[in-house]
């Protein structure tokens, strides 16, 4: 974690990522809902900036205090079906946190799985390498195992591979490849750069093949592996250091 000059005003988003309370797109949220107030006041500006150290922040009416020297930590967790991806849920459902490993860092999820998907999700303490790994411009692909009703024909293959088009929105180029069929099903396995709410589903059903299920498998080099549903495991320093480059 970097750590930031007195004399240097930092955007407040970024401050609440460093002190690993969540991504700076979910920073930017909890601004949006007022949620963060910057010496008392209520933060109404997205841009706004703050000296750390003698600025006071407060996210949700806490203290956001700057960890020192904080090592960052990344695990990967196999997220179950029928979870929420969220740290707690008004209407009482199961969530992601239900699930972490037992460790004092503060972990929040990197990006999100829809309720009734399942897979790898990445957990980490760290919100600027959340912010990396999330970005599109940082070109992190994220793999999945996708059964559709129906058999995909190849035109609709090719049109992924150019870039779907969702809701009037050209979206980044896919990678696709039938695994296998079975009766009327089909099985692909996917790739994706962008990965907007609920894509898959959206892009599949456009093309006329309702999705069944979904499996995320691998985000960037980091696999699923032998993990079971809901068990996870810290990633080793070289998987890390993989992970970044």
């Amino acid at each position: 974690m970097q750590n930031f000059h007195l004399a240097e005003p930092v955007r407040i988003q970024k401050v609440i990522a460093q002190a690993g309370i969540a991504s700076r797109r979910a920073a930017e949220k909890l601004i949006l809902a007022g949620e963060v107030s910057l010496n008392g006041q209520t933060v109404l500006k997205m841009g706004q900036k703050m000296l750390v150290g003698k600025d006071h922040l407060s996210v949700e009416g806490r203290r956001v205090k700057l960890p020192q020297g904080q090592k960052t930590q990344v695990y990967a967790l196999y997220k179950p079906k029928n979870c929420i991806t969220t740290l707690n849920d008004p209407e009482g459902r199961t969530t992601i946190s239900d699930f972490f490993p037992r460790t004092s860092a503060r972990l929040f999820p990197v990006g999100r799985l829809d309720y009734d998907a399942e897979g790898l999700i990445l957990l980490t303490n760290d919100g600027e390498l959340a912010q990396q790994l999330m970005h599109p411009r940082h070109k992190v692909w994220k793999g999945y195992f996708v059964k559709v009703r129906g058999i995909v024909e190849n035109s609709a293959l090719s049109t992924l591979r150019k870039g779907p088009v969702i809701e009037k929105r050209k979206h980044q180029p896919v990678r696709v490849k039938t695994l296998h069929t079975v009766n009327d099903k089909t099985w692909l396995e996917v790739f994706l750069r962008e990965g907007t709410n609920r894509q898959i589903k959206k892009m599949l059903l456009d093309l006329g093949y309702p999705v069944q299920k979904i499996k995320r498998f691998q985000v960037g080099t980091v696999s699923l592996g032998d993990l079971q549903s809901g068990e996870s495991r810290a990633l080793s320093q070289e998987e890390m250091k993989q992970l970044t480059n």
